[in-house]
């Protein structure tokens, strides 16, 4: 699996607030990808979706250039979601899939993967992410609310 930062800067959000994202290709089949990378099994369920939405409006990618592309072909579609320890990760896997210019369909598949790290209340990491992420305002209101 190839991680390709182009495609994840067409398909994913700009700057998300939290968590990471990452798009990886495969020359694999969605079947063979899914396996690869723990997607596999009974449970797997397939979809077959129009473009728009099957890559959703998270990613900055031009709309009229990706259902050109496809010209009314379904994209074949696996969601799914895990916990690993500290880590919710979500795939989303896609094929055939584009390539960066939106000018090409490839065989194999896309995926793309949101990591979030759950962090503790406790952790000092978590309290520092609070008062960074919104200038304190989140501490000072439990402080007037008696929270703390």
């Amino acid at each position: 699996m190839i991680c390709d930062p182009l495609l994840g800067a067409l398909f994913t959000p700009p700057r998300p607030e939290l968590g990471r994202y990452e798009v990886c290709t495969t020359s694999a089949g969605l079947e063979s990808a899914a396996a690869e990378t723990g997607t596999g099994g009974p449970e797997v369920r397939i979809e077959a979706l129009e473009a728009l939405d099957a890559f959703g409006a998270a990613g900055p990618y031009n709309r009229a250039a990706l259902a050109r592309l496809y010209g009314g072909t379904r994209v074949r579609v696996v969601r799914r979601w895990q916990q690993r320890g500290n880590q919710f990760i979500s795939e989303t896997l896609l094929s055939p899939y584009p390539d960066a210019t939106l000018t090409r369909l490839n065989s194999g598949t896309m995926v793309i993967r949101f990591t979030l790290d759950r962090v503790q209340r406790e952790d000092p990491a978590f309290a520092r992410q609070t008062r960074q992420s919104d200038g304190g305002q989140a501490v000072v209101q439990r402080a007037k609310a008696g929270g703390l």
